[in-house]
């Protein structure tokens, strides 16, 4: 699923709750890291660091610890870019090698309804006007938790690159259903602050994909080279 919406250059591997990455163990500065968690938050823990090892391994990396650095942000092996996410009953991690993409985000959430009162801290005006739209048009898709997805991929293609906090006021994101159908689109992100530079550019904008399969939202963003 992830996969499908990132470029070749990037691996993606993904866990549904059956897969056996679910008991991947952890290595002891890991284990430090989830030492007073819950099981259920140490088992997501584990999955997604199974994820990113195997896609370590395809990319000829040898695998190694996934530990968190600032602000949480994963700390990948030199010459790797990538990104993990999880929820209930699955994970995934994505990694490409910094020569073929800058920063990238993915993000994956339950197929429902965000809690009440959620959309109204995190969404703008005129986006708040556009999922209404969207819902009137497909009211098969939870619009609202697609928008908060897209805004997590955001911030983390996003952080890695200026290691500032971006707020979900600081990003109007738009949604776009493919033409045949509703299943998968395209999301547009303009940031409301300075971009970061990029290859001696400003980037004001992020572009990505979403798409919705077996009770989960997946979005992605991907910052190419300029």
């Amino acid at each position: 699923m992830i996969e499908e919406l990132l470029p070749e250059s990037v691996v993606a591997v993904e866990a549904r709750a059956d897969d056996p990455l679910w008991e991947t163990p952890l290595y002891p500065a890991e284990e430090a890291l989830v030492a007073r968690s819950v099981a259920k938050r140490r088992r997501e823990f584990a999955a997604v660091r199974g994820c990113a090892r195997r896609a370590m391994e395809k990319l000829g990396v040898p695998p190694q610890p996934v530990l968190s650095g600032e602000r949480g942000a994963p700390r990948w092996p030199d010459g790797l870019v990538g990104s993990m996410t999880h929820c209930d009953g699955y994970c995934a991690a994505a990694l490409v090698r910094a020569a073929d993409l800058v920063s990238l985000g993915i993000d994956a959430e339950p197929h429902g309804p965000l809690p009440e009162g959620v959309g109204a801290s995190v969404f703008l005006p005129a986006e708040a006007t556009r999922l209404d739209q969207l819902a009137a048009r497909r009211p098969a898709v939870h619009w609202d938790r697609l928008l908060f997805s897209a805004k997590e991929s955001v911030y983390k293609a996003w952080f890695p690159l200026t290691r500032k906090w971006l707020d979900f006021s600081e990003a109007d994101i738009t949604l776009r259903p493919d033409a045949d159908g509703d299943q998968c689109g395209t999301l547009h992100a303009e940031l409301l602050v300075p971009g970061p530079v990029v290859d001696g550019h400003r980037l004001q904008t992020f572009e990505g994909r979403w798409t919705v399969r077996e009770g989960v939202v997946a979005t992605s963003v991907v910052i190419p080279h300029t």
